[in-house]
This record gives structure tokens, C-alpha cells and sequence, in this order.
């Protein structure tokens, strides 16, 4: 089969400390530290062949994530700006729907029965084990012995990808509402937003009908934002981006106000303007500019008349910033942080939220490339940031 794989070299920093979950020249957790010179190849592979709990399943749409961009991308002294747990070579992608076509002895579906051959599917990106204590303790997305798609072990840039039954949901809903093109390009974006919705509802406990949102960033994870805002019942949402493309594709999954950072004098100014004074019930950091976002937010919560705001850290940055204490005192403001998208019933609820209608984020798709035109496709995703939001991936 054809897959997307990419290849870097081991060639640790001397400040970095292996962790005990690393494996010398195969697998970290702090891979910006280890990995160089990443290269990505379009190659030939084997079909995966199955353990008796997984299922095969024939890709049909597969999105590129801002993950994926930094892994391939480098810093000047070669090293991959992907900070987190990677093992290469690897295929790349985890943001994606297919079709089953193989399915193991073992590999059960969310009813309890045997996966079917034929079911449109799309699949958690976290393959958690379900044995540690993370995992016991019913929080999958901190598992001890996690492994990720596209990551640590092979993903979905590929003709085929094994995944295991338990992760896997069906998209049934999707391809009766959609019709079958448009079905599995909506099947590829549950997994970005359910990292969204673990972030709002299930991490910070979600709003109140009527309430403020204010999301920084409108990348896929902000855009998702944005949308499920909206369906929760926000009275407004302002979307903050210093791209103007992704500003419209805010507006048009939902956004009622909009502000270009570069436009205008003061970012928590113009929130509570826009706010009437009061400030937001919620702030979505989606943009992993912490240094730039925090200090809006924290203003904004301090002079607003708001009291028991929630912020929300989705985007990853590895810069630290400072927090003044005194305003989650006296503002009783706080900050909750957020990764992963598994547990909690978020992929079902995720699915039945877009099969409704309350939630239409394919309008973020900005482009569309065949998997033999995979390495130009991550070409633009990386050099065009600014004119995309959601690339995918078709192989057929």
C-alpha cells in the first residue's frame, strides 16, 4: 500500500533527560529535544495485517493536523518543532474516517457485538491501554502506556490503517446525513473537535445558555470551538485571529464578533466592549500563544464584571508565563487544562452533534489533495498557513 512516512534522525540535545518511558533510538516524549532532520517520504508498505482486537480499515479521508506540520517541519539547527511523544519512522495521520474491511476476533464495536465488515468508522487518536491507573481512574487521555496514531505507531496518511476495535466509533449517522463524499470528510474532523469539546465540556464543565465565549485562534481546534459554542446555546461568540481567512471561517461556523489583534489597540479592550463591560464566561486558548493571549485574558477578567470565569488551555506552547494569582482570588476565575479527546462519551456525542446539523465544520475544508499528491499537500499546509485551515487527504 502507499503511506506517507517520516523519517528523522536520533540525535539528542545534551540538555535532554531521557524520561523512563523512553526507548534509546526509537520512542520519546520530548521530541523536539531528540528527533533531527525530519524528511518525509511517500513509500510502498505492507497491508497491515491485524491483531484480534483491531479492526483494518480503508482510509477515505485523512486530515492534516498542526501536529503533523510540526513534526515535519525543523528549527534552524535541524531539530522537529513537535515538542511531545513521537517514534519514527512513522505513518503519519490521525485525523481521519474509512471503512472497515477486516475485522479481528476480539474487535467489538461500542454495542458489545463484532465490528462488521462495510462500517463507516472513525477512530480515537489516543490508543489508551485501559490497564494503568490513569486509565483505571477513568482519565484515558493521561494513560501511562499511551501510544498515538501517527505518532509512536502507524497512522492514516496510507491506503490502510489497524486500529484497535475499542477505539473506533461508527459514522453511520454521518454518511445517512451527508451522503457518502461528505460523510467521511465530516467523519475526518470528529477527532479535532472532540480534543475541543474534552476542553470545554467535559474538562471545564461547559457554559450556560446565554453566556460570552471568547476563543483565541481559528485553526481547526479554534473553529471547532466556535462551532460548539454555538450549539451549547453562547448568546455570543468572538473569535480572535490574526488571519483573516480563518476570521471568515469563524463567521461562518458561528462566530458573532470577530477581532484582528493587529487592528485593534487593545485586544481586552475591545472584549469588553464587545461584552458590555462584564467580560466572557469562558476563554478557549486555541492558539498556544500563551505570552500573547494570557496577559488579554487575565485584563479582561480583572476589569471585566464577570466573576467565576473559565479558561481553557487546548493549544500547546513551551513557554512559561506569568500568572498573577490575585485575579483568580478575587475574580474566583479558573483555569483548566485540557488534552486528548477520549473517555466521557465525547466521540458518540461529537458524531450526534454533526449527523444533527447543530454542527457543520466542513466549510473549514480548504483544500484537497490525492495521497500520491501527499508531500506537496504538506508543503502548503506548512508554508501557507495563513490561506488554509483544514487540508485533507483523499486516497481514493
Amino acid at each position: 500500500m502507499l503511506a506517507a512516512v517520516l523519517h528523522a534522525k536520533w540525535d539528542p540535545k545534551p540538555e535532554y533527560k531521557p524520561t523512563p518511558k523512553d526507548i534509546e533510538g526509537k520512542l520519546t516524549y520530548l521530541g523536539g529535544l531528540v528527533w533531527r532532520y525530519p524528511q518525509l517520504k511517500l513509500e510502498e508498505k505492507e497491508k497491515p495485517k491485524i491483531k484480534e482486537d483491531e479492526v483494518l480499515i480503508k482510509v477515505k479521508a485523512c486530515g492534516i493536523c498542526g501536529s503533523d506540520i510540526h513534526m515535519y517541519e525543523s528549527f534552524e539547527d535541524g531539530y522537529i518543532k513537535y515538542p511531545g511523544l513521537t517514534a519514527f519512522p512513522v505513518v503519519l495521520g490521525h485525523e481521519f474516517s474509512g471503512e472497515i474491511v477486516e475485522v479481528g476476533e476480539k474487535a467489538y464495536s461500542p454495542t458489545g457485538k463484532k465490528f462488521e465488515v462495510g462500517t463507516p468508522v472513525t477512530s480515537e487518536e489516543m490508543i489508551w491501554c485501559g490497564n494503568c491507573r490513569a486509565c483505571r481512574d477513568g482519565f484515558p487521555n493521561h494513560c501511562r502506556n499511551l501510544e498515538e496514531l501517527g505518532f509512536t505507531r502507524d497512522g492514516a496518511m496510507a491506503e490502510f490503517v489497524a486500529v484497535p476495535a475499542r477505539c473506533c466509533w461508527p459514522i453511520t449517522e454521518l454518511i445517512e446525513e451527508y451522503g457518502e463524499e461528505k460523510g467521511y470528510e465530516a467523519g475526518a474532523l470528529v477527532e479535532p473537535t472532540s480534543v475541543a469539546y474534552n476542553a470545554m465540556f467535559e474538562r471545564a464543565g461547559g457554559i450556560r445558555p446565554g453566556a460570552y465565549v471568547v476563543i483565541f485562534g481559528a485553526g481547526p481546534i479554534g473553529l471547532a470551538a466556535v462551532a460548539l459554542a454555538k450549539a451549547a446555546g453562547a448568546a455570543k461568540v468572538i473569535a480572535i485571529e490574526v488571519c483573516e481567512r480563518r476570521l471568515n471561517l469563524a463567521k461562518e461556523v458561528g462566530a458573532d464578533e470577530l477581532i484582528n489583534p493587529s487592528e485593534v489597540d487593545s485586544v481586552e479592550g475591545k472584549i469588553l466592549e464587545l461584552t458590555n463591560g462584564e467580560g466572557a464566561d469562558m476563554y478557549v486558548e486555541a492558539a498556544g500563544a500563551f505570552e500573547k493571549t494570557w496577559p488579554a485574558i487575565e485584563s479582561a477578567i480583572w476589569n471585566g464584571e464577570k466573576i467565576n470565569a473559565k479558561v481553557v488551555a487546548i493549544g500547546r506552547a513551551t513557554e512559561h508565563v506569568p500568572l498573577w494569582f490575585e485575579v483568580l482570588q478575587v475574580r474566583r476565575a479558573q483555569i483548566y487544562g485540557s488534552q486528548g479527546h477520549s473517555g466521557h462519551g465525547i466521540f458518540p456525542s461529537v458524531i450526534r452533534l454533526m449527523a444533527s446539523g447543530k454542527v457543520d465544520l466542513t466549510p473549514i475544508i480548504t483544500k484537497r489533495f490525492k495521497l500520491e499528491e501527499v508531500l506537496d499537500a504538506m508543503k502548503l499546509a506548512s508554508e501557507k498557513k495563513e490561506l488554509h485551515a483544514k487540508i485533507l487527504i483523499k486516497p481514493e
